[in-house]
């Protein structure tokens, strides 16, 4: 991943995302925080320019039976989902018509961890399906820049908020979170997706 900029120019044209303010009440937001405390969080290293560096901020993959992941060349085996975030994955799938069978969950302990430059763009993603994004914890600013334009925009997620990336966007949008070395709290991110089952037992 490439790293983050911080001196930034944005545009003020229609976003390529839809946000939904406290998409989750306070009592909902309390309960997956609370859960999400006690998931089996990982840092593995990945490969960035033939070199090896471990990842500033732990994740985890939660998701059904034989839907593994790929990132950054590592096969990530689903671990099985917990109460509160499975029951939030119902949720979206019915309110927004997907059939989302995964969830990343990145935990940035402050601001200094942070996530470079990509797209969500996997094969095994399946490819007409949107990308849920819901924010917990302290507000982080969510950037996204466009792969030939570059133009960019900055969006700050709070607590609660929910992030949709519709079908096709990561082909044309990079995004990122950036550090804020004035952040001390922990800000845990789920990105739902919807994933090709048994994809890499097939090749």
């Amino acid at each position: 991943m490439q790293p983050v900029q911080q001196s930034l120019a944005f545009e003020t044209v229609e976003l390529p995302v839809k946000i939904i303010r406290r998409y989750l009440t306070e009592k909902q937001r309390q309960l997956l925080l609370d859960e999400a405390e006690s998931y089996p969080y990982s840092s593995p290293q990945i490969e960035v320019y033939g070199k090896l560096h471990r990842i500033p901020r732990r994740q985890v993959w939660l998701a059904d039976r034989g839907c593994d992941y790929r990132y950054s060349k590592q096969i990530i085996t689903a671990s099985p989902w917990f109460h509160y975030v499975a029951w939030l994955k119902e949720q979206l799938n019915s309110e927004f018509g997907q059939s989302y069978n995964g969830v990343l969950v990145n935990h940035y302990a402050d601001g200094t961890e942070h996530m470079g430059w990509h797209s969500d763009d996997e094969p095994e993603i399946v490819s007409n399906s949107d990308i849920a994004s819901v924010s917990l914890g302290d507000s982080r600013d969510f950037v996204l820049k466009h792969k030939t334009t570059h133009q960019k925009h900055l969006i700050t997620l709070e607590c609660g908020d929910l992030l949709i990336m519709p079908a096709g966007m990561q082909s044309d949008w990079l995004h990122a979170l950036p550090k804020r070395l004035k952040s001390k709290r922990a800000r845990f991110n789920f990105t739902f997706r919807q994933i090709i089952p048994n994809y890499h037992k097939k090749i």
